[in-house]
């Protein structure tokens, strides 16, 4: 019994953990509540420049400075992140959708996302000159969870500009209203 206590103790859900959780859908259901700002990873693969749209990242820490992305398993963009070493994450203005959408299409080759996008490369990494900012992270880690790997990033530079983000909430693209504005910092 002291055995079970102690355990308990060290893990109190190791008992859960071979639950099945809920279903798919309802966390799917859960996930699309979760707004976030809308970013198009990059980095340099074999044959240019490779990027996709990644709604699941976040500050991680101050200092050091590290972003957390979370890129889906198989993708071009997440291999190429592994080999280079570095990524650019570039956070798209509210104006930018067209650009989301394109590099969200896993159809859409490398050449057609990149059309018309004005690039320039720091570190190694392509960054977008229009978006609302941009930084040039060196991968700390890569794991893998899920359908989906962790990819930490240390922020070597960054740039910001004024404007507005574009948003995903509720499995849509929307930008802010203007509630809030002028709201202490």
């Amino acid at each position: 019994m002291a055995d079970l206590a102690l355990a308990r103790t060290r893990d109190p859900g190791e008992h859960l953990r071979d639950e099945p959780g809920p279903d798919t859908e309802h966390c799917l259901r859960l996930y699309a509540k979760l707004a976030s700002g809308v970013t198009v990873v990059t980095t340099q693969g074999g044959n240019g420049p490779t990027g996709m749209t990644v709604s699941s990242l976040t500050s991680l820490s101050a200092r050091p400075p590290l972003l957390l992305a979370c890129l889906r398993n198989g993708s071009h963009t997440l291999s190429a992140i592994g080999g280079q070493g570095v990524f650019a994450v570039n956070l798209l203005r509210d104006s930018q959708l067209s650009r989301a959408t394109r590099f969200a299409d896993p159809a859409a080759l490398p050449a057609e996302r990149f059309r018309d996008v004005p690039v320039r490369t720091v570190l190694g990494a392509p960054v977008f000159g229009d978006a609302l900012a941009w930084s040039v992270c060196l991968v700390e880690d890569i794991r893998r969870y899920g359908d989906h790997s962790a990819v930490v990033g240390r922020v070597a530079v960054v740039q910001v500009s004024s404007g507005r983000p574009l948003l995903w909430h509720d499995r849509r693209f929307g930008s802010l209203s203007g509630a809030g504005e002028g709201a202490p910092r």
